[in-house]
Formats: C-alpha cells, sequence, structure tokens
C-alpha cells in the first residue's frame, strides 16, 4: 500500500486499510480458487501460518469450503454468506466479491471539441 491515511494535529502518519486481512484472504481465493495458501499469505502480506488461521475462520464460518484435491486444497465460496458486523449484516459477501471480481476499466481521456 503506497498511500496512507493521515490524522491527528501534527499530521503523523497512520497505516491502515478498508478490508481487513480476512476480506483480502477471501479476495485472494475467490481470484484463484486453486492458490496454495503459501501464495495467498504473499498476497496478502500475512505468514503462512496467519493464512490458515483466516481460511479456518473463513471456514468455520461458511465463508468457503475446502476440498481436497490430490495434493492440493480447492475452495468453494460461499456469497451468499452475510457480513458479521451489524453494520453491513443485510449484504452479502457476494456483493463484495462481484465489485472486485473484474479489474476497473482505466480512465478514458476526455475527448477534444
Amino acid at each position: 500500500m503506497t498511500d496512507m491515511a493521515t490524522t491527528g494535529e501534527n499530521e503523523s502518519t497512520r497505516n491502515w486499510t478498508f478490508l481487513t486481512n480476512h476480506g483480502h484472504v477471501l479476495l485472494a481465493i475467490a481470484r484463484n480458487p486453486t492458490a496454495r495458501l503459501r501464495d495467498v499469505a504473499d498476497e496478502v502480506g500475512v505468514t503462512e501460518r496467519a493464512a490458515q488461521a483466516i481460511v479456518a475462520d473463513l471456514e468455520a464460518g461458511g465463508y468457503l469450503h475446502r476440498t481436497r484435491v490430490g495434493r492440493r486444497n480447492e475452495y468453494t465460496l460461499n456469497p451468499a454468506g452475510r457480513f458479521r458486523h451489524p453494520a453491513e449484516a443485510d449484504r452479502q459477501v457476494g456483493d463484495l466479491l462481484n465489485l472486485f471480481a473484474d479489474e476497473p476499466e482505466p480512465a478514458k481521456a476526455p475527448e477534444r471539441p
């Protein structure tokens, strides 16, 4: 993350993001359902052990299902799962997945008259 939010009187910088590591792991798995946890951890910026714990949380919460395929895991996401925070409990995580599923279109240059 290159841009940081600023707060306080002395404009001190604090590193924060809008999504939690759980959200980042869910999105990484949505992009590649057969990814190794090592690769997911690298993409998210957490340890492999933290990625394992997050996947266990997501599986226990019903947000994904893990299936063993040979020596690898394959993940199936549950887009109907609801957000856990009361402020978003009426929304499904599929809304978040859809938001990040497609790459945003590049901004077009304004047409000249």
